[in-house]
């Protein structure tokens, strides 16, 4: 199993965004997991917190409605995605041959965690969630150039990637990937091949 995250600045690249998920949801049926990225409806959460000053807890549970909002998004674009917010309901969906979209729901709090600051975007929490699934890699879909040469911390101080992504990485049972939108054709390569290695 793999899980891909989309970036939300893919939102932003029609063709390319509906290309990744024909790809996704033909070629990755019953073996991938996509993770939404928040694109414009976090960027709203932001704006809101910077001019009401509300707390992080509360950021978090709008963006984690954000991604939400995105993965109807993406079903809506690709209607052969299926929506699954729990890990038995991904796993259902890959057993009958989907490609499953996490719809993030359960990642609602009454209080604050690890998981509740800005420190942890969709990028750590496609990352937790492969890591739940004992996922065997994760692919991080970024719309910006990415240095070939440049690691997972080296992203992150960057801010390519958020804050706690580099730490959880390092920590991670899977393989970590960050690749730009543009490496359609080395991830179709990859699954034609059944998944077997991960991209550069």
């Amino acid at each position: 199993m793999w899980v891909v995250k989309l970036g939300g600045s893919l939102q932003e690249d029609a063709p390319q965004l509906r290309r990744w998920l024909e790809l996704l949801g033909s070629l990755g049926r019953g073996r991938v997991v996509i993770v939404p990225g928040g694109g414009p409806f976090v960027e709203q959460v932001r704006q809101a917190q910077a001019a009401w000053g509300f707390d992080d807890l509360a950021a978090h549970n709008m963006a984690i409605l954000g991604m939400g909002q995105s993965a109807l998004l993406l079903r809506a674009l690709q209607p052969s995605l299926q929506l699954a917010g729990r890990d038995a309901d991904i796993r259902r969906a890959l057993r009958a041959g989907k490609t499953a979209l996490w719809m993030p729901l359960e990642l609602l709090r009454e209080h604050a965690d690890e998981l509740t600051s800005w420190d942890v975007t969709s990028d750590s929490l496609a990352l937790w969630l492969a890591l739940r699934l004992n996922a065997e890699r994760v692919v991080v879909v970024k719309s910006c150039a990415l240095d070939p040469s440049a690691g997972v911390q080296a992203l992150a101080d960057a801010g390519v990637l958020d804050a706690r992504f580099a730490a959880m990485a390092a920590g991670a049972g899977c393989g970590v990937d960050v690749v730009e939108k543009g490496a359609l054709e080395e991830m179709r390569a990859l699954l034609v091949g059944g998944c077997r290695h991960a991209p550069a």
